[in-house]
């Protein structure tokens, strides 16, 4: 099948991958501009493009879909549909017109829950017990497109954001595959908007620890927010970013120290154990390790 590939991230880079290796026909492959990126903040390319140009695959950059020019290059290659994971970009009406079977997109969630941009980290910290990966017909709407195919995956007790996109990137690399070569008579169905929510985008500003809050709702931030923003509080005089942790009973004030070996701080229900914390300038250590470099007392606060 002649495709045409649009999505910039790793998510994004699993599923090219997979249709590579399927063999289908990919005359363009559309990712984002390359970004600075890094302590010198060199420009760096997606890994989309890194992938499409090691197997020479032609790869168009545009800042926008919006202008005649990026339309026509979609036009001239004639595609039978166009692939979209993560792309970054709004496909105008008249783009999602070009494709002779339409556009599909491969989304992180069980649409029509979790719309929007940031469906791997709600759906861990809203407690969700499983996700999954959506094939959807694209429209001008936000993820509000006829569904074609839904794969339902449990999220685990300890799964952070890495981990689960890891693991719904594979998923719906393989879905995307799976339902290519029987699209055209593939029934879609529209979505219940009853049923939506909405994944805004992750802010920088949502990371601090309030730890008034119960000790479960902190560990499914901490987890949410692994590997961005990572979730942090101000501790012995700076930013002390807790990377994971544990919910496990215990009582004392928010954010005080209850315990050091092994680290365990009061919430305003239960308290955490802290397994793996990072300093401002430092690295990534087991709390253990922490605790032995930087002595520390309980009865002291965090926060």
């Amino acid at each position: 099948m002649k495709i045409v590939f649009a999505g910039t991230p790793e998510f994004a880079a699993q599923a090219l991958a997979a249709l590579i290796a399927a063999g289908h026909d990919m005359p363009l492959v559309l990712t984002q501009p390359d970004r600075p990126a890094g302590r010198g903040m060199k420009l760096k390319p997606s890994p989309v493009k890194e992938l499409a140009l090691a197997h020479g695959l032609t790869v168009g950059q545009p800042e926008t879909l919006k202008t005649a020019t990026a339309r026509q290059a979609i036009a001239d290659v004639a595609p039978e549909v166009m692939v979209v994971a993560a792309y970054g970009l709004i496909l105008p009406e008249d783009v999602l017109l070009i494709p002779r079977q339409g556009c599909i997109n491969i989304h992180a969630s069980l649409l029509p829950r979790w719309r929007g941009a940031a469906p791997i980290q709600r759906a861990i910290e809203a407690g969700d017990s499983e996700t999954g990966i959506t094939l959807m017909r694209m429209d001008k709407g936000l993820d509000t497109g006829a569904l074609l195919s839904r794969h339902p995956l449990p999220i685990a007790a300890d799964d952070t954001a890495a981990s689960l996109h890891d693991k719904l990137a594979a998923l719906g690399a393989a879905a995307i595959v799976d339902l290519l070569p029987r699209l055209a008579e593939t029934r879609a169905f529209p979505q219940d908007d009853r049923l939506a929510c909405y994944a805004t985008k992750i802010g920088k500003d949502e990371a601090q620890i309030d730890w008034s809050l119960p000790a479960e709702v902190l560990d499914r931030r901490i987890r949410a927010f692994n590997p961005f923003p990572g979730a942090v509080t101000q501790f012995q005089g700076g930013p002390l970013k807790i990377w994971l942790a544990r919910p496990i009973t215990g009582a004392g004030n928010p954010g005080e120290v209850l315990s050091v070996i092994p680290l365990r701080v009061a919430c305003g229900a239960g308290a955490l154990e802290l397994l793996a914390v990072q300093k401002a300038g430092g690295k990534r250590l087991p709390a253990a390790a922490y605790v032995a470099g930087n002595p520390l007392q309980p009865g002291q606060r965090m926060g």
